[in-house]
């Protein structure tokens, strides 16, 4: 495999034709199909650029969507997967299906027998030529060490020529066969062993990025000890159905998502969360694959299979995010896409005019040869989608699921903040601290618990869980109504009872002026209200208390180093909530809102300050969610729709993740914009040295390669990125 790809790729002349259709794949045509291929010659987008221009105005191709980092291609098609497999070996690449690749390909050895004999063979031609020795004894070793290493340069160059790309390989196929033709063979012979001795240490340093996901999926064991009818035996974890029972020993790791059955242990969730401290975990608890059980032996049954754990989950996320280009990709091949010609183009002037101007007609050819190894922009291209993967590797470590490259560029442009109460900046587990009633009645009990326990929120629950004892004694509800934001209500004996907030009281016409001394009673109290009324009158009230998480205020006054301007925006009543902002110093506070209050906020935001986050954990939160530039979903270990509809998915309840997001993304932005600059000075610097007849070859090679080496190096820094304590 050559190492060049990606890193040392020609994206100089990727150009996007109009079909297939761009990336990410969503719907998938009725009677199409959807294959991943592995290919493995394929991290780099000149090749990404020869296979859409190959399928561009194929009729049975619908789809196409590139993962450079993973070399995967998806391709959504009407045709056979063998039809694909051959027409990519036209282009001399070798695609395998992913069904059909049980086992990952191996790496190459970096230092082959016959890369060795090329560069002793190309050292023994600079020596020689040192001394003089006869050319034809030169000329013999250097050729040998080109045949040696160039093969499969001249064969990639030669496919790229023929498909009307310019890639690394076809620019250091001419300018490598020009050193020959003008005599310069030693030199020819030693920077074709320097090309391929870079693209050596840069493959294996695009191996830690492609690896850090790879590890991810490495978590799980490979084997799990199942229980089925009193006898135990270890299988496969990819053969284990979901309902099975598993027994996991101390030390070992959870190889699939399941519920305990039997035992309780210490877990850590690390590998999901990025919380660090164990979890105390029992009957009834959930336990997730890539989990370590720390104390005791545990016995669970399986809820998820191996590819639909919430590992599995992330792993693919981050695959797919990696294929969604950040804005500042799609520039940066834009840019290398007119770069190469340009410099290519002015190669060729250098060589016709440069004679004219009593410069020596084989300097003037040296001098283009020379621009054309300095006119493939290599660590351009690879400054970007380097950095981003490694960036959302590192997210995924600590816990935070970045649904695509773009919201880390996105995230330096948010003004703004708004946050969701309950589950959010609470521990979302209120409970009931008092009850106040208004009528003499032995029935508040038991409506008041039925209402609640249809309910979902965690109010509600809170309530229900207050009357536990209530739910014992049936109680037939008809009519039963949710109504968003505002509460329940429903029929019960032919009368009709309300559970909610004030709003749902004034919905529905209910006197609550009995109530005004209570209520003036509870003006600053920082609990929340649920009150409970007939058609006729309120019943009683119940006040809650939701503690504020403890990473809470370290996590606000972190936001507010970043300079963000931060809103709750809440259900709760008006009162409750901006007794909340004010404890933990918040810039405002919005109470009694609805769905459609939130999103108007985001919206007004939005049309008169910038960009704006939200952060949110429920059902209310969803239309907000989805119009602020980044979304925010609390909680998503075990949540489906957090982990499919939220830009970010923060694993556990921790708010000081979004942080270190920001975090993550202020390291990310700033490592590309090192990486660009980086290249851009070196190629300016050398090409300016070509054209004035200062710069050699091979050091146009060290200085290609070894800033596309550098910028790779510099992105994998971002796997180091250690969270805010």
């Amino acid at each position: 495999m050559s190492a060049h790809h990606l890193e040392s790729c020609s994206a100089c002349s990727c150009s996007h034709d109009s079909a297939p259709k761009e990336t990410p794949i969503t719907d998938i045509p009725k009677g199409h199909h959807r294959d991943v291929f592995i290919i493995e010659a394929m991290d780099c987008p000149t090749e990404e650029g020869l296979i859409r221009r190959h399928f561009a105005n194929d009729p049975l191709i619908d789809q196409l969507s590139f993962n450079l980092i993973q070399r995967k291609l998806t391709v959504v098609h009407n045709t056979t997967t063998q039809y694909i497999i051959d027409a990519i070996a036209e282009l001399g690449m070798e695609a395998i299906s992913e069904m059909a690749a049980s086992t990952p390909t191996p790496p190459k050895k970096a230092f082959t027998g016959s890369f060795i004999i090329a560069a002793l063979s190309a050292a023994a031609a600079e020596i020689l030529s040192l001394f003089d020795v006869h050319f034809i004894i030169v000329g013999f070793f250097a050729i040998l060490a080109i045949v040696l290493c160039g093969k499969e340069t001249y064969i990639k160059g030669w496919i790229s020529l023929k498909n009307r790309k310019l890639n690394i390989n076809a620019l250091m196929s001419v300018a490598v066969t020009g050193a020959v033709l003008i005599g310069e063979l030693p030199e020819a012979a030693m920077v074709m062993v320097l090309f391929n001795l870079s693209e050596m240490l840069e493959a294996r340093s695009l191996d830690r990025a492609r690896n850090a996901i790879a590890g991810l999926m490495s978590l799980t064991p490979d084997e799990a000890l199942v229980l089925d009818h009193g006898t135990a035996s270890m299988r496969p974890v990819e053969t284990i159905a979901k309902g099975s029972t598993i027994r996991v020993m101390p030390g070992a790791r959870i190889p699939l998502d399941g519920t305990i059955t039997k035992g309780s242990s210490s877990i850590d969730e690390s590998p999901i969360t990025g919380e660090s401290l164990p979890i105390d975990k029992t009957v009834g608890d959930a336990v997730y694959a890539g989990s370590i059980n720390f104390e005791r032996e545990i016995e669970f049954v399986t809820t998820t299979t191996s590819d639909n754990s919430t590992l599995s989950k992330i792993a693919r996320t981050i695959e797919d995010a990696q294929s969604q280009r950040a804005p500042v990709e799609r520039f940066v091949d834009q840019f290398a896409a007119i770069y190469t010609p340009i410099v290519f183009a002015i190669a060729i002037l250098v060589a016709l005019i440069s004679p004219l101007f009593g410069v020596p007609v084989i300097q003037s050819i040296y001098n283009a040869l020379v621009m054309l190894i300095i006119a493939c922009p290599c660590a351009l291209v690879i400054s970007t989608p380097v950095a981003i993967v490694s960036g959302l590797t590192t997210a995924a470590r600590q816990g935070i699921l970045i649904k695509g490259g773009s919201y880390l560029e996105t995230a330096r442009h948010i003004k703004g903040l708004a946050l969701d109460k309950t589950g959010t900046l609470t521990e979302g587990q209120p409970k009931v601290t008092e009850v106040i009633t208004l009528v003499h009645s032995t029935h508040i009990p038991s409506i008041a618990a039925h209402l609640a326990a249809r309910s979902d929120h965690p109010m509600s629950k809170a309530v229900a869980a207050h009357y536990q004892s209530a739910l014992n004694a049936p109680l037939t509800l008809h009519a039963f109504t949710a109504i968003l934001g505002q509460g329940t209500c429903a029929s019960i004996e032919g009368a009709h009872y309300y559970l909610g907030n004030l709003k749902l009281m004034h919905a529905y016409h209910i006197d609550v002026s009995g109530a005004d001394t209570h209520l003036a009673r509870l003006n600053d109290h920082t609990g929340s209200l649920l009150f409970l009324a007939d058609d006729a009158k309120l019943l009683a009230i119940f006040v809650l208390e939701d503690a504020i998480k403890p990473t809470t205020r370290k996590a606000i006054d972190a936001l507010h180093r970043l300079g963000l301007s931060l809103t709750i925006l809440s259900g709760d009543r008006e009162r409750t909530v901006k007794n909340v902002a004010a404890a933990l110093h918040l810039d405002a506070a919005r109470g009694e809102q609805l769905p459609e209050d939130k999103l108007a906020f985001i919206d007004d935001f939005q049309k008169n300050h910038g960009a704006i986050a939200m952060i949110g954990d429920g059902i209310n939160d969803a239309p907000a969610l989805a119009k602020a530039d980044i979304g925010f979903a609390m909680g998503g270990m075990g949540s489906d729709t957090a982990i499919e509809t939220a830009d970010v998915a923060i694993m556990d309840d921790d708010l000081m993740k979004v942080p270190n997001f920001f975090l993550i993304s202020e390291r990310t932005i700033s490592i590309i914009r090192q990486n660009i600059t980086f290249a851009i000075v070196v190629k300016l610097f050398f090409f300016l040295l070509a054209l004035f007849g200062l710069a050699e070859m091979w050091m146009a090679v060290i200085a290609d390669v070894g800033t596309t080496f550098l910028v790779v190096l510099n992105a994998l820094r971002l796997l180091k990125v250690k969270e805010i304590q």
